[in-house]
């Protein structure tokens, strides 16, 4: 049995006709670049959000920057985060002219610990940037208190948390801004890249509007210095037809990873299943495991025609780009343990029960073969 890690080509199937007449719409009226498809989506993934605005741009690292300066960060200014994301996170800092600055991580749920946060604070401290990693929410309630007592201001990163919850309300609606990333293989996936930023801040709003198209109130009015980070119209018409369906994808997502729990919850005390915080509706962008043995289960599990992927190898404090900022190994510890340890299996909203089974098992014959019944450290 061959399964990827994400078969894109299942999704189309099943919205082909409305998809393809969506994109001929767009070609029909040649409204290619912002226009009414691009409106018709911002509000419609404003009210997903329960936001009031949302303003689409061409990629998630986009939505992240323009955010930052939205809300003033500036050259000098530092903006704390985490180590274990994707590196776009740390880069939209960087593009600001900030410094990335560098809190650990829960150990169960891969994201910020809110009781670090506090020691991290320092005068040039002008943001926090949570992320949602892998579709699990951060543990809001702690962070935004204390960006409250020191009056800093916060921008989610939910590039991976379209729609995942916190104590029952959508991520994107806690701090001043959140980011959004459509690309391809992301719960809401274009056929192409883009993303969005949503906010309930009129000024962070009408700020990223003019960012996003030259800086430009009205055509050749050039108020801020701006860019060139439209979302276009045939991306905003792929994603409005699959919106519609994101609830209904990411309860399939859901179903897939309590499937896979079930089947793996007696493998062996080395292999470590997603763990869904009690505040937490996970919608499993990735279902990643946790094994002492990862690379040993990876090339198993290719063996058998698994697809498998590594979120991520190398911490963002430790790669070479951010060699200035003077990190070492050993500063984060269980983010460089975790580095070496998880594996993402496929997870995908029509991923078939035979293959989570056939994925399983093979993940149970590696545990029983290896003998490796070790605990994870």
């Amino acid at each position: 049995m061959k399964i990827q890690f994400v078969d894109l080509s299942r999704q189309y199937d099943s919205i082909r006709s409305e998809v393809d007449n969506a994109i001929s719409n767009v070609l029909d009226r040649s409204a290619f670049i912002l226009g009414e498809n691009v409106e018709v989506f911002e509000n419609q993934f404003a009210e997903f959000c329960k936001v009031k605005h949302c303003v689409g741009v061409d990629s998630g690292t986009s939505a992240l920057a323009l955010s930052l300066e939205a809300i003033g960060v500036k050259p000098g200014d530092e903006v704390i985060t985490v180590p274990n994301t994707f590196i776009a996170t740390a880069l939209a800092i960087s593009w600001s002219g900030a410094r990335p600055v560098f809190v650990p991580i829960q150990p169960d749920t891969y994201n910020m610990d809110p009781s670090k946060l506090e020691a991290a604070i320092t005068e040039r401290t002008k943001a926090i940037l949570p992320v949602h990693l892998y579709g699990q929410p951060c543990d809001m309630s702690p962070i935004m208190e204390i960006a409250e007592k020191h009056d800093l201001r916060v921008v989610e990163d939910a590039c991976q948390a379209h729609g995942a919850e916190y104590n029952g309300k959508k991520v994107g609606s806690f701090g001043d801004a959140a980011a959004f990333s459509f690309y391809p293989g992301k719960n809401l996936g274009a056929y192409g890249d883009g993303g969005a930023v949503v906010t309930n801040d009129s000024e962070i709003n009408n700020s990223i509007r003019m960012l996003r198209n030259y800086g430009q109130k009205e055509k050749y009015n050039h108020i801020l210095k701006g860019y060139n980070r439209r979302l276009d119209g045939v991306q905003a018409a792929v994603l409005y037809v699959k919106l519609k369906r994101l609830e209904e994808w990411n309860e399939m997502r859901r179903k897939n990873a309590a499937y896979y729990n079930k089947l793996l919850s007696d493998s062996c005390n080395d292999i470590d299943l997603p763990k869904e915080a009690h505040y937490s509706k996970h919608i499993y962008h990735i279902y990643a495991l946790r094994s002492n043995y990862r690379d040993l289960l990876k090339e198993f599990l290719e063996s058998r025609g698994i697809a498998t992927g590594i979120h991520y190898p190398i911490p963002v404090h430790l790669q070479k780009s951010y060699a200035d900022l003077g990190y070492k190994e050993g500063d984060f510890s269980i983010t460089e343990g975790y580095s070496k340890q998880l594996l993402s299996v496929p997870m995908f909203p029509e991923l078939k029960k035979e293959e989570i089974e056939y994925v399983a098992e093979s993940i149970n014959e590696f545990a029983l073969k290896s003998k490796r019944v070790g605990s994870l450290q």
